[in-house]
């Protein structure tokens, strides 16, 4: 083959190929042209390497393949791209989707705690089979206040944050036995109704305000959105709709794995107010405004911007490119 003479012939098609690869927008006619140029442009790279093997002519016409099978395929999204997405939409859809099986597991978990504190404070015998009327006096005036200020502020934080997210992930975890989550639910609730039953009965609940109210509004919430989470994949097994009992598992399981990161953040922004507000020696009302806000923005990020994610068409879920065509059913 005379490679002079075939780059002479088709020099303008390689070049006009090469101008719509680089194009901003092409028209439908222009799509056409570049897919029916690129299939040309193809078959002369493959006579090219046939008849002369790697060649400079070769290598000029396969830069023009591969910017024009770019311009045809689209390119992959990297970190950079994929960030704002999954915090701008993708993460708040998913929580969004929450909002009502999170209040459930919230309401549940107050009167299962208040229900627990009501008994401890009316039944005397109940009470003491907890410990001693000293043991409890030493527990509401000394160990309630220490164990929040006895370590360094940093790894106190680190470790609550570490404890909470635990419990997080066993609710994710072993959210598709649908008991799971309940008995975690039930066994903090219990704890904490208990410890306020001792701090009241004892004459502490203000201590008891104002060293579980700053960090708990948000400690709690996430706790109560990972219940929710795995409690949704449960539900995706049981009552699977349309689609089959593993792609509606499948989907479930992708935005409980969204979920999970987003409470990776919300768990360290509660084990940070745990550790560098709950033990300080400011007046109660400063820590408790600090812990509002810090839930005013998880449920800001939640409820508004989650809204307006689902209300543009975010699912929480990954996109079709990402987890593959789902099987259309019918009605």
């Amino acid at each position: 083959m005379d490679l002079d003479a075939l780059a002479a012939a088709r020099s303008p098609e390689w070049e006009r190929l090469d101008a719509l690869s680089r194009s901003r927008r092409l028209d439908g006619a222009e799509v056409d042209e570049l897919v029916t140029r690129y299939r040309s442009a193809s078959a002369d790279l493959a006579d090219i390497k046939t008849s002369a093997g790697r060649t400079a002519l070769g290598d000029h016409v396969s830069t023009i393949l591969a910017r024009a099978r770019l311009r045809l395929t689209g390119s992959g999204s990297d970190a950079r791209s994929a960030l704002p997405r999954f915090f701008g939409s993708h993460l708040p859809a998913a929580l969004y989707r929450l909002r009502w099986t999170t209040l459930a597991v919230a309401c549940a978990f107050f009167v299962i705690g208040s229900l627990m504190a009501l008994w401890l404070i009316a039944d005397p015998q109940a009470l003491a089979a907890l410990g001693s009327k000293a043991d409890l006096d030493y527990y509401a005036e000394h160990s309630f206040v220490d164990y929040y200020r006895e370590n360094p502020a940093a790894v106190f934080a680190g470790t609550v944050w570490t404890n909470n997210a635990w419990i997080a992930l066993q609710c994710v975890m072993f959210g598709i036995t649908g008991v799971w989550p309940l008995y975690a639910i039930m066994q903090n609730a219990v704890g904490v109704g208990s410890s306020a039953a001792v701090m009241i009965a004892t004459g502490h609940g203000d201590i008891l305000w104002q060293f579980i109210v700053p960090h708990g509004m948000l400690e709690l919430t996430s706790v109560f959105v990972a219940a929710a989470a795995g409690l949704h994949v449960f539900w995706a097994w049981v009552a699977p709709g349309r689609r089959s009992r593993g792609e509606s598992l499948a989907a479930a399981g992708r935005t409980l794995v969204t979920v999970a990161v987003g409470l990776v953040f919300s768990l360290a922004l509660s084990g940070a107010v745990e550790g560098f507000v709950t033990p300080q020696h400011w007046h109660w009302s400063i820590k408790i405004a600090i812990g509002a806000a810090a839930l005013g923005v998880f449920l800001f990020y939640m409820l508004v911007i989650g809204r307006r994610a689902t209300r543009a068409g975010e699912t929480g879920d990954l996109a079709e490119v990402e987890a593959g065509t789902p099987r259309l059913v019918a009605g």
